[in-house]
């Protein structure tokens, strides 16, 4: 990579981001990048709250009669799966990767999106910029993105629209699957192995398994495709020699917008002899028009859009929002997860470029009326 193209904020991003990846923040458990994060806004010059592990920052000058863009990432990971042969921890750079648990899902994204933010602190936008590095993304927790949305009036802000951090090579996701989770159960009636008496929960709950499997979800949508439905864990019987009179099994569900998320669990319900129930009905697919300014600017500055399989915190977002971020989403949940140092300058260059691209595009009131 030249000099020439080198992002001059570049070094300070790549450095924030190893400070990040070299601190333990599995979801649930982010307090010290919390910390790391706030003080590192606050040295930039950013108002910064705490809201639980979620770090919430904006310029001093905050407005609240202007309209607000939302720039948002995650902090937390998930657990280091045994596969490393690194340090999961590692954050050292070889051959122009950056290693470690988190550095693309979503360390990238996160240190890409503080860094334009801090430098746009003072540039005169038609609009405030507000950074939210949020907790529990990766098991979709209360207390992540969703509490903060809930108290953006206490907070005295508003979220008028958003860019999400994810790793998406840079592509515009302009839609996302939403998720149900369903927890099954079949009640039969234990009974002896050899005499073959009692009822086989087991095999019941086979059968049903079946007939999710053969569901037909017809109504497709042209970003998201159809709504998958697998069956992705079962567990049955206490002994090898008795009947098991009780089996669970579970079912990921990923909705297109063609459903709404109860009709999704009546239809399952209906082709089952199971006791079926979500274990959350609020993870809902999400998608944005293409003619917001958003996806314009977007678009202008070198986006190509697409429909995104996988769930972010886009979810929770009350606003219009894209999924954009550097990094290899197969990368994520990896073991030897690393990011390019390429790929962070680029995320950087074309965060900034839509930012201001959209500035240019959408005056106060269009953004209002989008």
């Amino acid at each position: 990579m030249s000099s020439n193209n080198e992002h001059p904020l570049l070094a300070q991003t790549t450095k924030l981001l190893q400070a990040l990846v070299r601190t333990p923040s599995v979801s649930g458990q982010e307090g010290a990048t919390a910390a790391i994060l706030t003080a590192w806004l606050q040295q930039k010059g950013a108002i910064v709250r705490n809201l639980g592990n979620n770090v919430i920052a904006c310029g001093a000058h905050y407005n609240p009669n202007q309209p607000t863009l939302i720039l948002n990432s995650h902090h937390d990971t998930v657990k280091a799966n045994t596969s490393y042969t690194k340090s999961a921890y590692d954050a050292n750079i070889r051959d122009g990767k950056l290693y470690g648990l988190g550095s693309t899902d979503a360390g990238g994204a996160l240190c890409c999106l503080a860094s334009v933010f801090v430098g746009l602190l003072h540039a005169p936008l038609p609009f405030n910029l507000v950074y939210i590095a949020s907790a529990e993304e990766e098991t979709s927790g209360k207390g992540g993105l969703e509490l903060v949305i809930n108290s953006l009036t206490d907070l005295d802000l508003r979220a008028d629209m958003a860019i999400v951090g994810e790793p998406t090579s840079m592509e515009v996701a302009v839609a996302q699957k939403g998720l149900i989770v369903l927890d099954c159960v079949n009640v039969g009636q234990a009974g002896h192995a050899a005499r073959n008496n009692g009822q086989n929960a087991l095999y019941a709950a086979l059968e049903d398994i079946m007939a999710v499997r053969n569901l037909v979800w017809d109504r497709t949508s042209s970003w998201l495709g159809r709504t998958l439905c697998q069956t992705t864990m079962i567990k049955a019987g206490t002994a090898h020699n008795q009947v098991p009179d009780r089996c669970e099994w579970v079912i990921d569900v990923r909705p297109n917008e063609c459903y709404e998320l109860q009709e999704i669990v009546e239809i399952i319900q209906s082709v089952v002899s199971a006791e079926v129930k979500p274990r959350s009905l609020r993870l809902r697919p999400k998608s944005i028009d293409l003619g917001h300014p958003l996806v314009l600017a977007a678009k202008a500055v070198g986006g190509t859009v697409y429909g995104s399989p996988t769930m972010s915190d886009w979810t929770f977002m009350p606003c219009p929002a894209i999924k954009i971020g550097p990094g290899d989403t197969l990368r994520s949940h990896t073991a030897n997860e690393y990011i390019l140092i390429e790929e962070l300058n680029t995320g950087l260059n074309r965060y900034q470029s839509l930012i201001l691209k959209l500035a240019e595009l959408t005056p106060t009131a269009s953004i209002h009326n989008a």
